[in-house]
């Protein structure tokens, strides 16, 4: 006890020669405000351009609004920036009726001259589902979610019906629609701030400056130190507690455990497991816990050779143990995959085929497809810290071990986040350790971003597998509310999947958020980015 209790003091000491930030270098209304220790920087400042955790988190809930939002308790569907929606009896025309009087930021780059509208609806989804638009191809026109999805491909038309109603038809039934457009990506922009900027010619600044109308306004960003939010004075769910927002950019758990502790941050991402039971200990954190919608896995790259070929995807799945790779990696802090879809889900399958720790099977496999002993391979891991996989070096180090036994070498390949998540989309792995976290409940956000045909050129499918069967069964899935025909098409794809093994699932693991006693409002998102809108300090 005494070790533990003395080493914050030690760590602060670390963060200042380190050269990390006080509270009080950020913002003179540190007092009012909230600091969130993050682990990295975004990608981007608008969540519709990326889809890691890390984007989410410091844009989603707290610069924007969605037409629909998730409710993080109950997982229903409510309403936001629109007030209200119908469906047609055929499932392919939505109707939206917006709320009125929704004010954008004004800041000191952009003082808007009209509320939120109709116009704005159809600006921010025509620019991610139109390549003709004109900001389509501001910033890359890359829309990993949306091109995961096929979502542009089924949106026949979208119009405003009035200023404060927008009618969105669809070319075939999508029971999923609804949930896609309440995630963190489906995101409201400014229209008229978008305008501006075009006319400045300076459109990339509208995902690097935002406007939104969220909880929170941008101030300042300082790569790999900070962000820094103004609070949203004209809220339209009412002015948030807290003044003033910063994300403290940590990337070493450790130091955000310390920044914790002596309350130089007031919440932190990504708790590592080993800190767990020092968080637990003292009455001064909370640390909260829940099932996450998430899923860790070991993807092959079958566009290459060998791993074009099941059997030696196989082979490798049999060399490994499960067991073992989640009790050195999560501790007791996931269960073991067998397909895709977390127990949580309703369509999950208790039942599901799963490999098992078969080395000799596995050995035999290999020689059965010519790959001879010596064969060498390379397995890519995450660089930073997910709930999915919290620690993918480790869980590396130990799948070269296992694969050592059956004669195939190992070289493990890691890069910064940025250059990692590039090199991936380009397709330059044998393999990779990674994982999905959910946007929404629906079965779909699992099967088809992970491993549909249209996820390859988005980056979201990992093992670059295309094979239609298992896209007609996921169609055929999105053309009916009826649950237990759509619990059964999935099964389907479940075997289809265990047959062909583009990936081994590995983990279903819970997820945690750490943060100080005294806030109120820290709720567990499991869809997708942390909400600190909510979120206030109690103050001596």
């Amino acid at each position: 006890m005494q070790k533990w209790l003395v080493w914050p003091v030690i760590s602060t000491a670390l963060i200042t020669l380190l050269g990390g930030c006080s509270p009080q270098k950020y913002s003179a209304n540190y007092t009012n405000g909230l600091v969130y220790c993050s682990e990295s920087d975004p990608i981007s400042m608008n969540p519709q351009l990326d889809t890691s955790t890390t984007t989410a988190d410091a844009t989603a809930h707290q610069i924007y609004d969605r037409l629909l939002e998730f409710d993080t308790e109950s997982g229903r569907i409510r309403p936001s920036l629109a007030s209200s929606w119908s469906v047609s009896d055929d499932g392919l025309l939505y109707r939206f009726s917006l709320r009125r009087d929704v004010k954008f930021h004004t800041t000191d780059y952009f003082t808007p001259n009209r509320p939120f509208d109709a116009s704005d609806v159809l600006f921010s989804f025509n620019r991610w589902r139109l390549p003709e638009h004109s900001f389509h191809n501001v910033s890359g026109g890359y829309y990993p979610y949306f091109e995961s999805l096929g979502l542009a491909d089924n949106i026949a038309d979208i119009k405003a019906i009035s200023p404060y109603e927008v009618e969105i038809s669809l070319k075939q039934r999508d029971s999923s629609f609804l949930a896609n457009i309440a995630s963190d990506f489906s995101v409201i922009l400014s229209a008229e701030y978008a305008d501006v900027l075009m006319s400045q010619g300076i459109p990339e600044k509208i995902d690097r400056l935002p406007i939104g109308t969220g909880p929170y306004q941008y101030a300042d960003y300082q790569k790999n130190h900070y962000i820094r939010y103004d609070v949203n004075n004209n809220y339209w769910q009412g002015t948030p507690a807290s003044k003033a927002l910063i994300f403290d950019i940590t990337p070493k758990s450790s130091l955000r455990l310390a920044k914790l502790m002596t309350g130089e941050c007031d919440a932190v991402a990504f708790p590592a497991r080993v800190d767990h039971q020092i968080i637990r200990e003292r009455e001064d954190l909370v640390l909260a816990e829940k099932p996450g919608l998430n899923i860790g896995f070991w993807a092959f790259n079958t566009e290459r050779p060998p791993f074009d070929n099941p059997s030696v995807r196989k082979a490798l799945a049999y060399a490994i143990d499960k067991n073992t790779l989640i009790e050195a990696v999560y501790f007791d802090s996931a269960t073991r995959a067998k397909s895709l879809l977390p127990a949580a889900s309703w369509a999950y399958q208790a039942d599901a085929q799963d490999t098992g720790y078969n080395p000799v099977l596995a050995r035999q496999l290999l020689d059965e497809a010519g790959i001879e002993p010596g064969f060498t391979m390379s397995v890519w891991a995450i660089p930073v810290e997910r709930a999915y996989n919290p620690n993918a070096q480790k869980m590396a180090e130990l799948i070269q071990r296992y694969l050592a036994d059956i004669e195939v070498e190992v070289n493990i390949v890691s890069y910064d986040w940025s250059t990692f998540r590039r090199q991936l989309r380009q397709g330059n792995h044998d393999s990779v350790l990674i994982g999905w976290s959910a946007d929404n409940g629906d079965p779909d956000n699992f099967y088809r971003p992970l491993l549909s045909c249209d996820a390859i050129p988005s980056g979201t499918n990992r093992a670059r597998w295309c094979n239609p069967a298992y896209d007609e069964i996921l169609d055929r899935a999105l053309q009916t509310e009826d649950v237990d025909i759509r619990k059964a098409l999935y099964f389907q794809a479940n075997e289809l999947l265990f047959d062909k093994l583009p990936m081994v699932p590995i983990a279903h693991a819970l997820r945690y958020q750490a943060y100080r006693e005294e806030l109120n409002g820290m709720v567990i998102n499991p869809y997708g980015g942390v909400r600190l809108g909510g979120v206030t300090k109690q103050r001596d």
